[in-house]
């Protein structure tokens, strides 16, 4: 089970900012991103080799489940 910050998104604002230093900007004066959107991703398969049972409540409220 994971629960972070979407990581396709930080990573296209984190290249935009590269791409703005390249052209000259200065890194001091950019402003600081807090990301917004989280996604819970839960892998099904490997909590049953565990032996885990999980709420459906849990299952229903994840982005993503891996079966």
């Amino acid at each position: 089970m994971s629960y972070a910050y979407d990581l396709k998104a930080g990573a296209r604002r984190i290249a935009a900012q590269i791409v703005e230093i390249l052209k000259g900007g200065n890194p001091a004066e950019m402003p600081f991103f807090q990301e917004t959107r989280f996604e819970l991703v839960i892998n099904l398969k490997a909590a049953k080799e565990l032996g885990l049972e999980l709420p459906a409540g849990l299952l229903a409220s994840a982005d993503a489940v891996i079966e």
